[in-house]
């Protein structure tokens, strides 16, 4: 699929477009990875049906790295650059879809994106302040590079090897060069960027929205507590559950992708009715 680029405030961003002509859906990825983790979604079924549009994040996939790393790699920074694609795509009453750090993203604008139809996260459990991190997310050594500038590729693999169901040993390729190709900046500067004032509160966020939010969760989760997304306040909350997908880890869009569809596809004809 031939990736295309638009200049924003942030740099120049690649993104990938599906060939459906239906409502259309925004999808953010996840720290280190790009827009290739929804490959499945861009040339399947989903894809066929709606416009996917699938940034790669600042530093990250096909994208830019950051001319000022303080000012957008951060989660201000990529919630305008988010608003930005939306606005000069024409594609502000989106569906907004985030996975791990695209869902925080995705919530970070939320409150300026008045337009959207609704909101959909997954392998993000939205944080407040201070962060509950011992709470949203469980104790998994990977979980140590998500902020270190530096990797090796043995790092790279255990990093995206943590991100899928335990068990799982062949790791798609494109995945571990993501890691190693984001730039290291992105995530040190991530981490400094975890502090009040750096970010919106997220419980507060989703316990505000207005626009219909579907919670998504992978039932073997080796990096999100599922339990911790059930203690939130989310009034909005798409079938009033989080919904699980078994037999997936914190890839449910890679390793149960027609059960990830199928709910996405329910959700933005709702949002979209």
């Amino acid at each position: 699929m031939q990736t295309q680029s638009i200049e924003t405030s942030a740099g120049r961003i690649a993104y990938r477009q599906s060939a459906g002509a239906g409502p259309t859906i925004i999808i953010v990825h996840g720290n280190s990875a790009s827009s290739r983790a929804f490959t499945r979604q861009l040339g399947g079924s989903l894809g066929a049906k709606y416009r996917l549009l699938v940034p790669d994040l600042p530093g990250h996939g096909e994208s830019a790295d950051a001319a000022d790393p303080a000012a957008t790699y951060t989660m201000p920074g990529y919630a305008a650059m988010l608003r930005e694609f939306a606005g000069q795509l024409g594609a502000a009453e989106a569906v907004f879809v985030g996975w791990s750090l695209g869902g925080h993203i995705v919530l970070e604008a939320a409150p300026d994106l008045p337009e959207a139809n609704g909101f959909a996260i997954f392998g993000t459990p939205p944080i407040g302040f201070p962060p509950a991190m011992e709470q949203a997310f469980l104790a998994t050594p990977a979980m140590a590079y998500t902020f270190q500038p530096e990797l090796n590729e043995e790092q790279a693999r255990a990093y995206v090897a943590a991100a899928f169901r335990p068990g799982v040993t062949e790791l798609p390729h494109e995945m571990v060069a993501d890691v190693l190709r984001t730039d290291g900046r992105a995530r040190a500067q991530l981490a400094a960027s975890i502090a009040p004032g750096g970010y919106r509160d997220e419980i507060d966020v989703v316990a505000k929205l207005k626009q219909p939010l579907a919670v998504l969760h992978g039932a073997g989760e080796q990096l999100v507590n599922g339990t911790y997304l059930q203690s939130l306040t989310m009034p909005t909350l798409w079938r009033g559950a989080v919904q699980t997908i078994d037999g997936a880890g914190h890839l449910p869009q890679w390793e149960q992708a027609d059960r990830f569809d199928a709910l996405i596809d329910a959700f933005v004809m709702e949002a979209n009715a």
